[in-house]
């Protein structure tokens, strides 16, 4: 059943560190401000929706957030010659300081803390406002703003911090220590833990739980190399009894399974059949968007990226000595000869546009199943697929590595068995032929690969490189185009150097 979308209401306030002295002088004397507003609980409830709208907007996950986060990884290729300049450019490795997807998340980031700083400050003062509405309101605004910073911390290292919203560009702020970002992450993700329901009714799923905080600051954790802490987190979500792994492994990226119990939190999207907004920070959209995610990546719309030759490679399959072939391959990709639109029709190579990728030796084109309207459409369009950000076989497998890690390896290997063993899924319990995990060193090569083939194509696999990375697990480097000293890190928008002071040139990252 599809869901209701939050209205996001009249309060859509948009600061962000890099706009102009001008854009923040104009003022209209007939809009409400924070003086006037935030005298109600349907105020503060529609605020709070105005912060998800940023989430939801072109600038994160509507569009630029799944780009770059897919293209800071090795999960992708170019699908032709028709991929953009800005996003061929992070794909190689030759993104600069005015690569558009860079500056599009950076700003999106900081529209949705600013927004959440001024529910949280503003519920502070209010004395309007029922107490357990305002206390929602704030742990949801707070689970939010740990997810902008997370995501900013994760890829651009330490970024200016701001705790309370700032009305112009006076209070711009110098770039924050990494360890000072990661703490004030924690400080709100512990709070929103406090604040937060479990569940939702049918009218307000997608609100942010707390199930969803749990597993957002155990990823935290984990970044950091805070295995311990990790673990504890992990084991709430699974002992909450709320979540399980669902039978069908396909019912996690298709429109009509969405908030089923595997799905921890996902994305609001229209009901597909609407319109896209290509408004970077969803203003003017009266009551929210679809995502243009299908048309992108599907083998019958734009088709700008494709499944790389080494994840398409990193699947179990008899060809190559595995006894059985993982069903999560074609249940992540289509190739040409595979049926769509209902089984109506069936998918040629003259219908995908552009390159071929390379299987077992084979030249075929494979293209993008996972979020795509394909199975239920025959034309390219946009669509209204709720993006999964967290799902429960990400919090089993990240108890896999945390236990692992810890030294508990048969404990590892139980975890890993569990999501291979979804119905839908069944693959041979590990130790395989090709995965032996009689070592620490041999489940990490098998969690990584569990990972990699259960988690393609969902945005995780970027944080995975950046992660075990850092913490020196890499056995090879991922990216053909890495240099050591530069693409660790993301480099800081051009007009954030130009426009904040406290910044500037001496703030930008290595190498850039």
């Amino acid at each position: 059943m599809k869901r209701h979308y939050f209205l996001t209401g009249g309060l859509l306030l948009g600061l962000t560190i890099g706009c102009s002295d001008k854009d923040l002088n104009q003022l209209n004397p007939n809009a409400v401000t924070t003086d006037s507003y935030f005298k109600t609980d349907a105020q503060i409830r529609s605020s709070i929706n105005g912060v998800y709208a940023a989430i939801q907007s072109t600038n994160l996950v509507a569009r630029e957030w799944f780009f770059t986060n897919d293209l800071r990884s090795d999960d992708v290729t170019a699908g032709g010659g028709q991929l953009e300049t800005p996003r061929n450019q992070m794909l190689n490795g030759v993104h600069d300081t005015g690569n558009s997807l860079v500056s599009s998340v950076w700003t999106g980031a900081y529209r949705v803390i600013h927004r959440a700083n001024v529910v949280i400050d503003n519920s502070a003062t209010s004395t309007g406002l029922t107490a357990t509405v305002a206390a929602q309101a704030v742990g949801e605004a707070k689970f939010l703003r740990a997810w902008s910073y997370f995501e900013l911390v994760s890829m651009w290292g330490g970024v200016p911090l701001y705790k309370s919203y700032v009305t112009s560009l006076a209070g711009a702020g110098a770039r924050a220590p990494e360890a000072d970002v990661y703490a004030f992450i924690v400080a709100d993700l512990k709070a929103a833990q406090d604040a937060l329901p479990a569940t939702y009714d049918a009218a307000n799923q997608g609100r942010a739980t707390k199930g969803a905080a749990q597993m957002l600051l155990a990823r935290v954790y984990m970044q950091q190399g805070d295995y311990t802490n990790a673990k504890t987190e992990l084991q709430k979500v699974i002992s909450s009894g709320t979540y399980r792994l669902v039978d069908e492994y396909s019912d996690n990226f298709i429109e009509e399974t969405e908030f089923n119990k595997e799905s921890i939190w996902e994305v609001n999207f229209l009901p597909s059949g609407g319109t896209f907004n290509w408004n970077g920070d969803a203003d003017g959209a009266s009551a929210g968007e679809e995502t243009v995610r299908t048309q992108e990546y599907s083998g019958i719309g734009w088709r700008n990226i494709i499944p790389s030759n080494s994840l398409l490679a990193e699947f179990e399959k008899t060809s190559k000595g595995d006894a059985k072939t993982d069903p999560r391959y074609a249940k992540s990709v289509y190739t040409t000869g595979d049926k769509y639109n209902n089984d109506q029709t069936v998918l040629t190579d003259a219908v995908q546009n552009g390159f071929s990728s390379i299987v077992d030796g084979k030249e075929q084109k494979i293209s993008w199943r996972k979020f795509t309207l394909m199975y239920k459409a025959g034309v390219s369009t946009t669509g209204g697929i709720n993006q999964r950000i967290m799902r429960y076989a990400e919090t089993i497998l990240a108890m896999a590595e945390c236990e692992n890690e810890l030294g508990s390896t048969a404990s590892a290997i139980t975890y890993l068995n569990m999501v291979r063993s979804r119905p839908s899924v069944a693959m041979p319990s590990y130790p395989t032929a090709n995965y032996p995990v009689s070592t620490k060193d041999q489940v990490l090569a098998a969690i990584m690969h569990e990972r990699r083939v259960e988690l393609n194509g969902e945005e995780i696999r970027n944080k995975d490189i950046l992660r075990w990375r850092k913490q020196g697990k890499l056995k090879t480097e991922p990216l053909t185009y890495f240099q050591k000293g530069k693409h660790e890190l993301l480099p800081i928008p051009q007009q954030e150097i130009d426009n904040n002071p406290n910044i500037g040139i001496k703030g930008q990252n290595p190498g850039y």
